[in-house]
């Protein structure tokens, strides 16, 4: 919930109680598209911009525009309409984080959030025992089209944490799969978490960044400009993100968040890249920023 008094503004996530309230000096609607299998996915929301353009409250979701214009005009808060800015642009400045940065997403928590990861697993014995009960039977076309509807159903309902119970074999895979994934890290092949964003080191002389399962940043390694060099591991106030830059020292890419030191280290031994990291000053913080290329909030 958002309210007004002056240009103050309180947010209030009534799913958790927690209350915010800051004066910042203008609001920022965007949008911007990620991409999600084979089509695009559109991430909305509201972000609320110190004087010098930093982010330090955002809340994601669909804000609808006559009521937003509204409230920031009887607010007295100028209202940055950046829906039609490119993609690009939108996520560089959500990546550009005040000290005290927040995310609230305002939703509403589950009953069962405490034990989601132990009904998930319940749900995926239960659904290994259907799937083999059914495959006995000759069945295999049925669970194919009751799997199939499920996934729709748990789509709609937002419990997608659930389709372990029409993918079963998701027990398994998932955590062979994250176990290989911390091995990989530890070899330094890979930095960054199993749900991303993570980066990867091609043989092709290639940088990739990914984020779930999509390739978000494909970028070349080399010393001319343009090109991936080295690796900026920083600190500003509370902040910390890695700056991925080309040899001239221009930010090609911005992951704001925590980058464990010695996993970046190992990472960029083995790949050849050079890495600063240390303290930076807000004038520093805001020159990296502003001429970032690209970003993932």
């Amino acid at each position: 919930m958002l309210t007004t008094d002056g240009p103050a503004l309180a947010v209030t996530d009534k799913a958790s109680g927690h209350s915010v309230r800051l004066t910042p000096e203008r609001l920022y609607h965007y949008r911007y598209d990620l991409k999600k299998g084979d089509e695009p996915h559109s991430v909305q929301g509201l972000a609320a911009l110190d004087a010098d353009g930093l982010v330090l409250l955002d809340l994601p979701g669909d804000w609808h525009p006559p009521h937003l214009e509204r409230f920031a005009q009887r607010a007295g808060i100028p209202l940055v309409d950046a829906r039609d800015q490119p993609s690009g642009q939108v996520r560089t400045v959500l990546a550009g984080r005040a000290p005290g940065w927040q995310r609230i997403r305002g939703l509403s928590r589950p009953f069962l959030t405490k034990w989601r990861r132990t009904v998930a697993i319940c749900a995926g014995v239960v659904g290994m025992g259907v799937m083999a009960y059914l495959a006995s039977l000759g069945m295999w076309a049925a669970w194919r089209g009751v799997a199939s509807i499920g996934r729709i159903i748990l789509d709609i309902v937002e419990a997608k944490w659930l389709v372990v119970a029409f993918s079963p074999a998701l027990l398994v895979i998932r955590p062979v799969i994250a176990r290989i994934h911390r091995w990989r890290v530890r070899q330094g092949s890979i930095l960054g978490p199993p749900s991303g964003p993570y980066l990867v080191g091609k043989h092709s002389g290639k940088l990739q960044i990914i984020q779930g399962n999509e390739v978000v940043a494909n970028l070349r390694l080399g010393e001319v400009p343009g090109r991936v060099f080295s690796l900026f591991l920083y600190r500003y106030d509370d902040l910390t993100g890695l700056f991925i830059l080309d040899r001239t020292g221009r930010a090609l890419h911005h992951l704001p968040g925590p980058w464990p030191p010695d996993d970046v280290d190992r990472f960029a031994k083995r790949h050849g890249l050079f890495l600063a990291a240390h303290r930076v000053s807000r004038e520093e913080y805001l020159a990296l920023v502003r001429n970032t290329k690209e970003a993932i909030p």
